[in-house]
């Protein structure tokens, strides 16, 4: 194996490590942004559904004014992958 090659797959190395740890990354709470992109669905969806009460979420001040944003606790975005979304 050159050494071309090798700096190669220790590239490909590193990127699936630093992919992995930020997906095992545990944090208490979770942006819209997050959610949206761990679930796969459009940020769109995960605001609706935090509009419509079909996921337990809070609104905390973002830093733009007077606007906010939803955050969805860790155990909240468990709950969601193993039980699905509050009924209407």
């Amino acid at each position: 194996m050159n050494a071309e090659a090798l700096l190669e797959r220790l590239d490909r190395i590193e990127t699936l490590l630093h992919d992995l740890v930020a997906e095992r990354t545990v944090k208490d709470w979770y942006t819209v942004a997050e959610v949206s992109e761990i679930l796969g669905k459009a940020e769109f969806t995960v605001r609706e559904w935090c509009r419509l009460g079909r996921v337990y979420a809070s609104k905390r001040a973002c830093g733009r004014g007077l606007s906010q944003e939803w955050i969805i606790a860790h155990e909240e975005l468990t709950r969601i992958r193993n039980e699905g979304l509050l009924p209407m």
